[in-house]
């Protein structure tokens, strides 16, 4: 620990004394419970505290208002009962010397009607969100007041729940689209002049600071230039700001540049993978020089150099490495005690705020632990039993992560690869030099397993004898997949898979028909590639829309370069087969909605289907493991070892001297995130 190092430093606001520069800004990860932010949001955050985080903010759009129904599992403050929630997760992340606030808001337009109550969705004028979808309600007077009200009622509710403070939500909400010149066509008190877009902010401000008094710290995460022909300007959000700092009622500027009514804005807003680190950091330093007021941040500030720069410069008073805290709560605690280089990395990837929308809950990409803390650690301890003997086939994320649990629990870890170097089908994505970034779940884990002391053994096509020979206790097959071809009628050994592509097996062709059967990263990456390499091709899949399981803060980047590179996108047509005629391939797709057939004469086809497992070895070992393969879901479900499983299913086989399990994409095609964390719950029970 460096007692000059800035990041380290502690930092008063108002009465408050943080205990250092880091913060985890405001976010809704989806893990409320009617509303609530019960015992899963509590241990999510109270994670961060442990790991020595300064302050931690919960309750990312928590609403005022019964009128502005969840997004995304958002708290809702309307409620009384919320209140010892609230208590609870203050006094837990309290206990660990970390301070916690709220943020409150009303969506506005960024929401929908058609949830809960189905109240009319409001704004200042009647101008739709595309990516919420809502046409809004023109709010009227009584509306206003009302919601007043709901935010003094909110306010009120927050202070007795024990926080610290709150922070008013003013970016693509309500409030700032009173401010915004795309968002207010009023002409009444509320419209026209900027001062007059600025009156509901300040009834809103002043009836807050009224009810919870002048000690509450109360702050503003704001957008100060929305980046937009049709929005707020530079000009127009610094003017915003030093207007905030001179009513005197709130204690520090959260600063936030873009808009967020549609994904392409969002994804520049919250960027990711392959956009520069802190883009708008400078912005940031501007904004605090001209108001002379305390200045948090966070926008891609994923690593702790990053961060200290941002502090050392005075740009900021408190850094928002959010992201960057979903993939390791215990930056802070690592900084401390001089293990940064064990910080698990933040990628980029965007999984997280992704699969709000998707799957209904923020998930670090390759962090299984995060909100998931009631069976899942984010530190493995060693085991209390005597070390065992344990051989991972495969260092992919699944082999790795189970090498890695395993080594840190005390055992003896030997892993096989059949290649010269580790990773998987990740290093398929990270030839996509936009995606290169990923290679930090690789990388990671690599260091952590030689940290620890597992044994690699490279360019080893492991067999039944190699793995005997090593008398292992456990067995971990992660040998992952092989594309799947098997799904077309005819042709299969004419196409050619976009692991050909991105591992350079195969070069494009001049003219390509492009099959994306998966919806997912894969057919997205190898179209970038494709449109990176000049080649004329057409990205045809049998769904609805285009690329289905890539979330909004990632197709945007993707659908960019298809456009660019004036690709031809072709929905609801499926491949059946491909034939040969002369130098053209022929591929025959299949409309299933009126049942016509099409054909498409191309120089290539490129398929995209997932991968079928490569098991040969797991089905080898099988009939000589003790559990003969079989997992206890039940054990695995409740978060205990194996071990303490059915004795029929986990010791059928009396003659075996090892167990066997396999993992990851040698299971079934699916993603990075599931792959790691098939690992670390079986094997942190080892």
């Amino acid at each position: 620990m460096s007692p000059t190092d800035p990041l380290l430093q502690p930092y008063r606001l108002k009465h408050l004394m943080l205990r250092n520069r880091f913060m985890s800004t405001a976010h809704e990860p989806a893990y409320t419970e009617d509303g609530m932010p019960k015992e899963r949001y509590r241990l999510y955050h109270e994670e961060k505290a442990k790991g020595g985080i300064a302050l931690t903010m919960i309750g990312g759009s928590s609403v005022v208002s019964q009128d502005s129904p969840q997004a995304f599992g958002n708290i809702q403050l309307w409620r009384d009962e919320v209140v010892p929630h609230l208590k609870a997760l203050t006094d837990a992340v309290h206990s660990h010397g970390a301070a916690v606030m709220i943020q409150i808001t009303h969506l506005g337009r960024r929401t929908s009607w058609s949830k809960e109550e189905w109240l009319p969705v409001l704004a200042p004028s009647a101008v739709r969100e595309q990516a919420h979808r809502a046409f809004p309600k023109a709010i009227e007077e009584w509306d206003i007041a009302r919601i007043i009200r709901d935010y003094a009622d909110a306010a009120e509710r927050c202070k007795a729940g024990g926080l610290d403070g709150l922070e008013f939500e003013m970016y693509g909400h309500l409030i700032d689209q009173f401010w915004s010149p795309a968002t207010n066509q009023r002409i009444d008190a509320y419209g026209g002049s900027l001062d007059n877009r600025l009156r509901f902010a300040r009834e809103v401000i002043d009836a807050v600071r009224n009810r919870v008094g002048p000690d509450f710290i109360v702050g503003a995460r704001l957008v100060c230039d929305e980046d937009w022909e049709r929005g707020l300007t530079r000009d127009d959000g610094v003017a915003i700001a030093q207007h905030l700092v001179a009513i005197g009622q709130i204690d520090f500027l959260n600063v936030i540049k873009g808009h967020i009514d549609t994904d392409e804005a969002l994804s520049h807003v919250i960027p990711g993978m392959g956009t520069r680190s802190a883009p708008s950091l400078d912005f940031a330093g501007d904004v605090r020089s001209a108001t002379q007021f305390p200045v948090f941040h966070a926008a891609r500030i994923q690593d702790v150099a990053t961060a200290r720069h941002a502090i050392a410069t005075g740009k900021l008073d408190m850094v928002g490495m959010t992201r960057a805290h979903m993939a390791d709560p215990h930056i802070a605690r690592k900084v401390m005690e001089g293990r940064e280089h064990e910080i698990r990395p933040c990628v980029g990837m965007g999984y997280c705020i992704d699969r709000i929308y998707f799957g209904g809950e923020a998930l670090c990409i390759h962090n299984p632990a995060t909100g998931r803390e009631a069976s899942m650690p984010h530190v493995i301890t060693k085991s209390a039993a005597p070390p065992k003997k344990i051989v991972v086939i495969g260092a992919g994320p699944a082999g790795l992560e189970a090498a890695r649990v395993a080594s840190a629990r005390g055992h003896s870890v030997t892993i096989f690869e059949a290649a010269d170097k580790a990773g998987g089908q990740v290093l398929l994505t990270a030839a996509l030099k936009r995606r290169r970034e990923i290679m930090g779940i690789i990388d990671w884990r690599v260091a952590e397993c030689e940290r620890q002391g597992a044994a690699f053994r490279f360019n080893t096509y492991a067999e039944t004898d190699d793995v005997l020979a090593e008398n292992p206790d456990h067995v971990i097959i992660a040998t992952g997949g092989l594309p799947n071809t098997s799904f077309l009628d005819e042709g299969d050994d004419l196409v050619t898979t976009t692991w050909d592509i991105l591992s350079g097996a195969a070069k494009p062709a001049e003219n390509i028909l492009l099959y994306d059967d998966n919806g997912n990263h894969p057919g997205m990456t190898t179209a970038e590639f494709l449109a990176g390499s000049g080649a004329k091709f057409e990205i045809v899949t049998p769904e609805r829309a285009l690329a289905p399981e890539v979330g909004g803060t990632n197709y945007p980047i993707y659908f960019k370069a298809i456009h660019q590179a004036g690709a031809t996108i072709t929905l609801n047509l499926r491949l059946e087969k491909v034939r040969r005629d002369g130098n053209i391939l022929v591929a025959t797709l299949l409309n299933d909605y009126d049942r016509t057939r099409v054909e498409r004469r191309v120089d290539q086809v490129i398929v995209e289907h997932g991968t079928l497992p490569n098991d040969d070895l797991y089905f080898a070992l099988k009939p000589l493991s003790r559990n003969l393969g079989a997992v206890d879901y039940r054990a695995l479900a409740d978060g205990r070892s194996q071990d303490n499983g059915d004795p029929a299913i986990t010791r059928a086989n009396q003659s075996g001297t090892f167990t066997l399990h396999r993992i990851g994409d040698a299971v079934s095609s699916r993603n990075i995130h599931a792959a790691i964390y098939d690992a670390l719950r079986l094997v942190k029970g080892f």
